[in-house]
């Protein structure tokens, strides 16, 4: 079973393609896959204890599985080989079939949707916040207890898309996303239609947990891109990550302010639904080990090939995904968070640096009522935070040519072809400190100009983006084929430290002398008779 960012290596035909039945080849290669059930010790102790099981390699060069030894020879030789000699495909067999081989318009316009399907996962993130006043004042609880509905949510899409990840290389990303969306869909209904506080936070928290989000996302990547030329795509998709939950109180605040709170979460199933219905017309599948299955079977039904099989037609599906195998992938993302320097490091400053936009979605009311803002201002003030990812994001083109131009001036230098990748942030990264500080600063109030404030925000939207794209960048060329691990402990962090410091983020504001205690600046909803 391979990883959302691991991709199938290749290996050349043997070079007998169509061995007689006489000939049986039996190859053992174990390649390095991030979520294979067992380790190599493991397989190696298992061979000698039986050493007439043949074993049948996940990806490989193409083999040809043992007859049993009471073989009856009166069976035509066509028979026989239809029955046993069963030729595993191989990439090289069907590259220009693969998704490596679409055209670029095609992979563009199938990464552009999936570009709307992470921009949603994220909206669902975010413009919950806006309901918060509706939610406090119809059901009689706190704005803080009314805010656990957002950080359920964010905590449970945390664990959600690392339990999502293996069944996308089994089933295909196709189905795993077209059930991710319409379970979160589903999950809409109890909040919007909720009557009490307590079917929210169930809503939400099953919405967060049926969430798929970047690991099948930047699966995709891995399906159409090779390693070497995938910057662009990865930069695309982490833009809608970052995008996706900025744009959610952008909307929030015209919602906010002239619409019941339950239609902030009607907006987020019609959005879902709509994406949804985008994703099922308009995206195939494109994960490489389906595909393979997928071509085979129409070689054999077509007559191209009667004994060519896909690599997971060989192997039942309980011994592909064993109750052992589910267990090591999924605890695989966060034994690498906690014991690779790296993985730790990179992680927790690309979490942290997304826990501060979530900071920001619960404090601005509190900073922009300092100079009167409406909703709706306060709502259009997480632009500058967008302005800030659009001017990371062009910003990270010449250095994605640097970086190629350097990795092809010196394919054996490991510095060209890893740490490179992260040069860019030596420069960007600073930019993290520089808008905290002169946020602090600026964010008081009067007599200081509010726009000095939202310059300093779109600074910190700058490193946030540039944070995540660069330490995604890295870890799947440096991780190799643990690759999804390194990047789910990254994406893990990203969303759980988001969500646990979604609740302390206003009580850490209101607690600070320049800013006033509720209810005076919390109260952030309307006159009753602007609403529908």
């Amino acid at each position: 079973m391979a990883t959302p960012n691991e991709k199938v290596e290749h290996q050349a035909p043997l070079t007998d393609p169509a061995p007689s039945t006489e000939k049986y080849v039996d190859e053992k290669k174990v390649e390095g896959s991030d979520t294979s059930s067992t380790t190599r010790a493991e397989l190696a102790e298992g061979e000698a204890a039986h050493p007439q099981k043949s074993h049948h390699t996940h990806w490989g060069a193409n083999q040809a599985i043992d007859p049993p030894q009471d073989t009856d020879d009166s069976l035509p030789v066509v028979e026989k080989a239809g029955t046993y000699d069963k030729i595993e495909i191989t990439e090289e067999d069907c590259y220009d079939e693969l998704g490596f081989s679409f055209p670029e318009w095609k992979k563009w316009m199938i990464l552009s949707v999936i570009f709307m399907v992470q921009v949603s996962m994220n909206f669902n993130t975010s413009l919950y916040s806006n309901a918060i006043p509706g939610i406090s004042e119809e059901f009689g609880v706190s704005k803080q207890a009314a805010r656990c509905g957002a950080m359920i949510f964010l905590v449970l899409y945390a664990f959600g898309c690392e339990l999502w990840a293996p069944w996308s290389e089994e089933l295909g990303r196709k189905p795993i996303l077209q059930l991710s969306l319409f379970l979160v869909n589903l999950w809409q209904l109890p909040v919007a239609l909720a009557p009490n506080f307590a079917s929210i936070m169930v809503g939400r928290a099953l919405g967060g947990l049926s969430s798929a989000g970047g690991s099948v996302t930047l699966g995709m990547i891995a399906d159409m891109w090779e390693a070497d030329n995938q910057q662009y795509a990865v930069a695309f998709v982490v833009f809608s990550s970052v995008g996706g939950s900025v744009l959610g109180p952008v909307i929030g605040g015209f919602s906010e302010a002239y619409l019941d709170w339950r239609w902030s979460i009607w907006i987020q199933l019609i959005f879902g639904g709509f994406v949804q219905i985008l994703h099922l017309v308009c995206v195939p599948e494109t994960r490489t080990t389906i595909m393979m299955d997928n071509i085979a079977k129409k070689r054999r039904k077509t007559g191209q090939d009667k004994n060519i099989w896909g690599p997971d037609e060989l192997v039942p599906f309980k011994d592909r995904f064993s109750a052992k195998e589910i267990l090591v992938t999924w605890i695989r993302p966060f034994k690498m968070f906690l014991t690779e320097p790296i993985v730790l490091t990179l992680s927790l400053l690309s979490g942290f640096s997304d826990a501060l936009i979530f900071m920001f979605i619960q404090s601005f009311a509190l900073v922009y009522k300092q100079w009167g803002f409406s909703t709706v201002e306060i709502g259009l003030s997480f632009i500058p935070i967008v302005i800030g990812y659009f001017i990371a994001w062009f910003s990270f083109f010449p250095a994605i040519r640097r970086n190629i131009a350097e990795r092809k001036a010196k394919p054996d230098d490991e510095h060209a072809q890893y740490e490179s990748r992260l040069w860019w942030l030596l420069y960007t990264a600073p930019c993290l400190p520089i808008g905290l500080i002169g946020f602090a600063w600026t964010s008081t109030g009067p007599p200081i100009h509010w726009i000095g404030s939202m310059v300093f925000g779109a600074i910190v939207g700058i490193a946030n983006y540039s944070i995540y794209m660069a330490t995604i960048d890295y870890m799947i060329c440096a991780y190799g084929p643990y690759s999804a691990s390194a990047t789910g402990g990254n994406g893990w962090s990203r969303d759980f430290l988001a969500g646990v410091l979604t609740i302390p983020a206003t009580p850490y504001f209101q607690s600070k002398p320049s800013f006033p205690s509720p209810p005076f600046h919390t109260n952030l909803t309307p006159n009753p008779r602007h609403r529908l």
